[in-house]
C-alpha cells in the first residue's frame, strides 16, 4: 500500500517555468487567438446592440398595426399592409431576424388558416419558433387545425396532442385534448376518443371542456358499444 511519501510532489516553480516558456514560445499564435476572441465578442455586441435592437424596435412598430388589423378580422390588411404600415408578409421579409419577425410567421399562418389557405398556413406556422406558454401551443394546435381541414386526421391528432402536452395548463391543454378526441371519434376510433374524454374529466374538471365532457363520454360509449 502506498504512503504519502510515494506520491509525486508537484514542483510549483517548474510548472510556472514551463507555462512561461510555453507562452513565450507561442506568443504570436496566442496573440492571434486573443485578437480573434476580442473581434468575435465585439462583433456579437455590435450585431445585437447596434443592429438587431434598432431593427426590432422598428419591427415592433409595424407589428402593432398588423396585429390590430388581425384582431379586427381585416385579414388582407394584416397580411399585406395598408400602404403606410407593413403587413405580416413584409415584416417577415424585412425583419425576419428579429423576435417580431419570428412572431409574424405565426400570425401569417393564422391569417392563411382563416382564409382557407391550409397548406400555406402549415408552412408559415412551422416557421414560428417560440416557447411562450400560450402562443407555442396555439401555433402547434393551429397546424393541427390546418391538417384537419386538409383531411389529414392523423397529422391533426399528432399536433393536437403535442399542443395539449406543451406547457400544460388549464387553458390550451383541454382545448387541444378535446380537438384530438373529436378527431379520433370522427375516425371511428371510439376507445381512443373515450380515453381522452375521461382524461378531460379527471385532469381538467374546472375547464369548460372538462365540465361538458359527460355528454361526449356517453355519446362515444353508445357509438362504440362500450360499457
Amino acid at each position: 500500500m502506498s504512503s504519502e511519501k510515494d506520491q509525486p510532489i508537484v514542483d510549483v516553480q517548474e510548472t510556472i517555468g514551463k507555462a512561461e516558456r510555453y507562452i513565450e514560445e507561442n506568443k504570436k499564435s496566442l496573440s492571434v487567438i486573443l485578437g480573434a476572441i476580442v473581434v468575435l465578442v465585439g462583433g456579437y455586441f455590435a450585431w445585437t446592440k447596434l443592429y438587431l435592437a434598432p431593427l426590432e424596435e422598428e419591427a415592433q412598430g409595424q407589428m402593432f398595426v398588423a396585429e390590430r388589423y388581425f384582431e379586427k378580422d381585416s385579414i388582407d390588411k394584416a397580411i399585406n399592409g395598408d400602404g403606410q404600415f407593413l403587413g405580416f408578409k413584409d415584416i417577415i421579409e424585412n425583419y425576419g431576424l428579429t423576435p417580431s419577425g419570428n412572431l409574424a410567421h405565426m400570425y401569417l399562418g393564422l391569417c392563411y388558416l382563416h382564409k382557407g389557405q391550409f397548406e400555406d398556413a402549415v408552412n408559415e406556422l412551422k416557421e414560428y419558433d417560440g416557447d411562450d406558454a400560450i402562443l407555442a401551443p396555439v401555433s402547434i394546435g393551429a397546424i393541427g387545425d390546418a391538417y384537419a381541414e386538409l383531411g389529414k386526421n392523423d397529422e391533426a391528432i399528432e399536433h393536437y396532442m403535442k399542443a395539449s402536452e406543451l406547457n400544460n395548463n388549464n387553458f390550451t391543454s383541454p382545448i387541444y385534448l378535446m380537438k384530438a378526441a373529436i378527431a379520433y371519434e370522427s375516425q371511428g376510433k371510439y376507445a381512443d376518443a373515450l380515453k381522452i374524454y375521461e382524461q378531460l374529466k379527471t385532469d381538467y374538471p374546472e375547464a369548460r371542456e372538462g365540465r361538458d365532457v359527460e355528454k361526449y363520454i356517453s355519446r362515444v360509449k353508445a357509438k362504440g358499444g362500450i360499457e
